[in-house]
């Protein structure tokens, strides 16, 4: 069978591209600190030598629109075209093409359907930068192929937080069971505190640091009861306008299992939001091996 050889939750900043890449006066100040945090984080998706990615994310309403919105969506197609114009534009983003893992996309669609998941699909899914910018941070080689998975985090009637840790769960036990012997990474992108286009998006941190420091215990710690037993749909609203993708993060948790641990924590806070970065390993952290990783 497969084996699940990381499980990887982070903010997906999509500033980070060209704040890293930017020269001489073009360059902001808390650049070089945040390349580095990342290029440590990137090591911790290296060690683990995975063979296909699982991305999880949400379109920010490039593709899916309020005429065609599916709250679980699976990626089923040979290639990605990657970035939109308003990405490129805003953030500088380069175009990517991505290589789809479409037996895997099969597999988890039919077994997640069977599994209680009534799952949507798309065979001509466009990315966006929830997907990319792990990628870029992650993996900026882009060599391995990916199943992207969306959640509706933006368009009400949206589901509720359980049901997210619920499917983190299901996806976990599937990748579990797919036959062969790929070495599969997940990766799911979201949101601590987030304000857009309200009064509290350009402040001196986050919108709401409390919240980001609770958020950054309960996912560091694995205390999924805790967390469930605090977020709400109605909650949510309270530490930004657009914290609903703090979803996204506990999915994550319900992939990495109750009472996981993370064995890679890192943040940054930048001037409007909180930068998160965790890494779980279900086998234990790797050693030494061929691909010349350092073990912890």
């Amino acid at each position: 069978m497969a084996k699940l050889v990381a499980v990887i939750a982070s903010t997906h900043h999509p500033f980070y591209y060209r704040a890293s890449t930017a020269q001489g006066e073009d360059r902001p100040p808390f650049a070089d600190e945040w390349v580095r945090k990342i290029t440590a984080f990137r090591e911790t998706l290296t060690r683990a030598r995975p063979d296909v990615l699982v991305m999880v994310g949400s379109d920010h309403f490039h593709q899916l629109w309020l005429d065609n919105m599916p709250q679980f969506l699976v990626g089923k197609a040979p290639f990605y075209d990657a970035n939109w114009y308003n990405e490129e534009r805003e953030f500088g983003l380069p175009r990517m093409l991505l290589r789809g893992q479409e037996d895997l996309s099969a597999y988890l669609l039919r077994e997640g359907l069977d599994a209680g998941f009534d799952l949507a699909y798309s065979n001509e899914l466009r990315i966006d930068h929830s997907i990319t910018c792990p990628i870029i941070t992650l993996r900026p080689e882009a060599d391995l192929p990916i199943v992207p998975i969306y959640t509706n985090i933006f368009a009400p009637p949206l589901p509720q937080p359980k049901r997210f840790v619920q499917l983190g769960r299901t996806i976990r036990q599937l990748i579990e069971s797919w036959p062969g012997d790929q070495r599969v990474a997940v990766i799911g992108t979201g949101h601590l505190s987030l304000e857009l286009g309200g009064p509290r998006q350009f402040g001196e941190h986050g919108p709401d640091p409390e919240f980001d420091r609770r958020a950054v215990e309960w996912i560091g710690s694995g205390d999924l009861a805790g967390c469930l037993s605090e977020v709400t749909l109605d909650s949510l609203h309270a530490p930004g306008n657009a914290t609903h993708g703090f979803m996204d993060f506990m999915l994550m948790m319900g992939v990495a299992g109750d009472g996981a641990k993370a064995d890679y924590v890192d943040t940054l806070d930048l001037f409007h939001t909180m930068e998160a970065y965790f890494t779980w390993y279900p086998d234990g952290v790797p050693a030494v091996g061929e691909q010349g990783t350092v073990a912890a």
